[in-house]
C-alpha cells in the first residue's frame, strides 16, 4: 500500500473506532479497540497508539504515509489547543490529548468533538455531500449536534456550539435534564426521552400495542413506541407527534438563524428512516420561515458508525491545507 492516508479516531466509553482514509475519504481499513477507562482513562491514548503501529506494521503502511490524524472525543474541548477539558465518562480532565498523541505518533494531531466530526464525516461522505451549511442532529441515548457553516465547524466562543439537545424546547412543567435544567430537547426527542414519553401515556391510558409490550417485556423503548406509530396506535403515534413537534421546533429556529442547505439526522433514533423525517417536516414547516422551510433538505445520516472515524480524518485533512 503506497497511498497517502489519514487516521481518523473516535473515542467511545466502550470502544475506539480507527481507520485509514484515504484522501478521498474512501476508508481503506477499519478496526476498533476496547476503551480502557482505568485510572480515568490515562492508558487510551497509548492503547490507540500501539494499535495504530500495530496496524501499520501488519499492513505493510510505512510511517511517512500518513499525512495526519484526527480524534473525535465526547465532552468539552479546547480544539486550539487540543486538550479535553472535561469527558466524564472517560475520566479525563484537562487532557492535553494532542501533545501525548502527537508524542506517541510523531504525525499532527487534531481534536474536536466527536458530534462535531459526525457533521463533518456526513458533510464529506454522507447524507451532506457537498453541503457548506449543514446541521447535523444525533438523536440517540442524548442529543447531540454539530454545526458547519461556509465549510467550517463552528465551535463558538467557549467551544460548545452545537449543544443543540439542550436547546430549551419544552416551555414549562418539562423533565428534569442531565445537564440541571428542566425541558431541554434531549428530555422529549432522545431514545430516553421517547420511551419516557411512552411510559407516560401508558400510565393516562393503560391501554393498546405500548401496554402490551411493556406487560410482555417489564420495558419500554424509543422503537417500541415508533413500532407502535408505523401500526397506528393512538397512545404511540401521541408520542411522537409529540415528540417530533418539540424537534421540529427546536431545527426550525435553528434554521431560521443558521440557514442550512441540509439537516442530517443521525443516531439510534433515525433508523425509523422516512417515518421520522415526516413527522419533522411537518413541525419544521410549521416553524421555519417559508423560504427556508422550502429549501431545506432534511435527510437520514448515511454513514452510522463510520461517520465518527471520516469526519476526524476530514478535519486533519481540513487542517493540514489550510497551514
Amino acid at each position: 500500500m503506497n497511498s497517502q492516508l489519514l487516521l481518523g479516531i473516535d473515542v467511545g466509553g466502550t470502544t475506539v473506532k480507527l481507520a485509514f482514509i484515504d484522501e478521498e475519504g474512501i476508508i481503506v481499513e477499519k478496526w476498533e479497540i476496547a476503551t480502557n477507562r482505568d485510572d480515568k482513562g490515562k492508558n487510551i491514548m497509548k492503547d490507540v497508539a500501539d494499535a495504530v503501529l500495530a496496524k501499520i506494521a501488519e499492513q505493510n503502511i510505512s510511517k511517512e504515509q500518513i499525512l495526519a490524524a484526527g480524534v473525535g472525543a465526547p465532552g468539552y474541548i479546547d480544539v486550539e489547543n487540543g486538550i479535553i477539558v472535561e469527558a466524564v465518562n472517560l475520566g479525563w480532565k484537562n487532557y492535553p490529548i494532542q501533545e501525548e498523541l502527537e508524542h506517541l505518533l510523531q504525525v499532527p494531531i487534531v481534536v474536536d468533538n466527536d458530534a462535531n466530526l459526525a457533521a463533518g464525516g456526513e458533510k464529506w461522505k454522507g447524507a451532506g455531500e457537498g453541503a457548506e451549511n449543514l446541521l447535523a442532529v444525533t438523536l440517540g441515548t442524548g442529543v447531540g449536534g454539530g454545526i458547519i457553516a461556509g465549510g467550517e465547524i463552528i465551535h463558538g466562543e467557549s467551544g460548545l456550539a452545537g449543544e443543540i439537545g439542550h436547546i430549551t424546547s419544552v416551555k414549562s412543567g418539562g423533565a428534569k435534564c442531565n445537564c440541571g435544567k428542566s425541558g431541554c430537547l434531549e428530555t422529549v426527542a432522545s431514545a430516553t426521552g421517547i420511551a419516557r414519553l411512552g411510559l407516560e401515556a401508558i400510565q393516562l391510558k393503560p391501554e393498546g400495542y405500548l401496554k402490551s409490550i411493556l406487560d410482555e417485556t417489564g420495558t419500554l423503548t424509543a422503537k417500541d413506541v415508533f413500532d407502535g406509530a408505523k401500526k397506528e396506535d393512538e397512545t404511540a403515534l401521541g408520542v411522537i407527534k409529540e415528540s417530533t413537534e418539540h424537534l421540529g421546533f427546536a431545527l426550525a429556529n435553528l434554521a431560521n438563524a443558521l440557514n442550512p442547505e441540509t439537516i442530517v439526522i443521525g443516531g439510534g433514533v433515525s433508523k425509523a428512516g422516512a417515518f421520522l423525517v415526516d413527522y419533522i417536516r411537518s413541525a419544521f414547516n410549521q416553524f421555519a420561515i417559508p423560504k427556508i422551510a422550502k429549501e431545506t433538505t432534511i435527510k437520514i445520516a448515511k454513514l452510522e458508525n463510520d461517520a465518527g472515524v471520516i469526519g476526524a480524518a476530514w478535519l486533519a485533512k481540513q487542517k493540514r491545507t489550510s497551514v
